[in-house]
């Protein structure tokens, strides 16, 4: 019997090449493949056909100039997106496009209920893109693209973002945050780039307290990020009851990466996933879509997806 959990994948996000250095690389899926083919979690899970998102979807959230930039940069060969670190080749508007896409397919199977919950990898990543700027690595927000598809297809009335990236979800909390009808949750080492994330933002008008940060401080290991969660991840999602959760699925706090300074382990994002599961248990009828974002170090990378996966598994 196949599980209900779904591993969002295609060979064409290998084609968004950032250039010879950069750690948003094509192997980190390769590896993350990889490590899934040799324990045998790949052949437990399902593998959902994916297509690109069309550009309506993208722009629910992201400007129309945004949307043209991208497309139009990519066009023309540009590799530099912004004043630095955000590259891309001539293939990466359409990959992106894809990424998006990844997202939907895996909206469409937990929602229409042929999946009880999915793991999206997928690249570029989504969650510093803002809506009219590329950043961090990021082209358009794969998260923020999927929880309007949930509200707009499947009228999901409450989403929950659960943002765990070591670094902290700029764009995702700028495009919902003047928003009631989504939860925005981050976790990210504080001070550290990009710079947001006070304890102190929680929101804009109508939307005021439903952002929630935990800035953690350097050298934060599972204990602590444990205890965030018990004392305020889980009681806001219970307190909010959301129809879906998504989570911005950064493994970058793990003690082997190098953009970073926290001391997670690979079993550390298994205990996580265990404790958010639990909770859209009781929440949303188990409904999660989890989507790649940051984490740069392969081995660690790789270790960490899996055990992610596991805890979906229900292992």
């Amino acid at each position: 019997m196949s599980s209900r959990t779904g591993f969002i994948y295609n060979e064409r996000f290998l084609l968004h090449d950032a250039g010879t250095g950069h750690p948003e690389r094509p192997d980190r899926l390769r590896a993350i493949v990889a490590r899934l083919h040799e324990n045998g979690l790949w052949q437990r899970m399902q593998h959902p056909l994916i297509d690109d998102a069309p550009e309506e979807r993208i722009l629910r959230v992201h400007a129309p100039e945004h949307l043209a930039f991208v497309r139009e940069a990519c066009a023309s060969g540009r590799r530099i997106l912004d004043g630095g670190d955000t590259h891309a080749c001539p293939a990466s508007y359409e990959v992106a496009l894809l990424a998006a896409g990844g997202v939907l397919a895996a909206v469409d199977a937990v929602m229409g209920g042929i999946l009880a919950n999915a793991f999206c990898a997928v690249r570029p990543p989504g969650h510093h893109a803002e809506r009219n700027a590329v950043m961090g690595f990021c082209l358009f927000n794969n998260v923020a693209v999927g929880v309007r598809y949930a509200q707009d297809q499947y009228g999901a009335r409450r989403v929950a973002v659960l943002d765990w990236d070591v670094h902290h979800g700029n764009g995702t909390q700028h495009l919902f945050e003047s928003d009631p009808s989504v939860l925005f949750i981050s976790l990210h080492e504080y001070p550290l780039w990009p710079g947001t994330g006070a304890r102190s933002e929680t929101g804009l008008g109508a939307g005021d307290g439903t952002t929630l940060n935990i800035p953690m401080p350097a050298g934060s290991g599972e204990e602590a990020y444990l205890e965030a969660f018990r004392r305020d991840v889980l009681p806001t999602l219970d307190g909010y009851r959301p129809d879906l959760i998504f989570i911005s699925a950064g493994f970058d706090a793990h003690r082997d990466d190098p953009l970073a300074h926290c001391e997670l382990v690979e079993e550390s994002y298994a205990k996580l996933t265990s404790l958010v599961m639990a909770e859209a248990g009781r929440l949303c009828s188990g409904r999660i879509v989890s989507v790649l974002e940051g984490g740069y170090a392969l081995r660690a990378l790789a270790g960490s997806v899996a055990a992610h996966c596991r805890a979906l598994l229900g292992d």
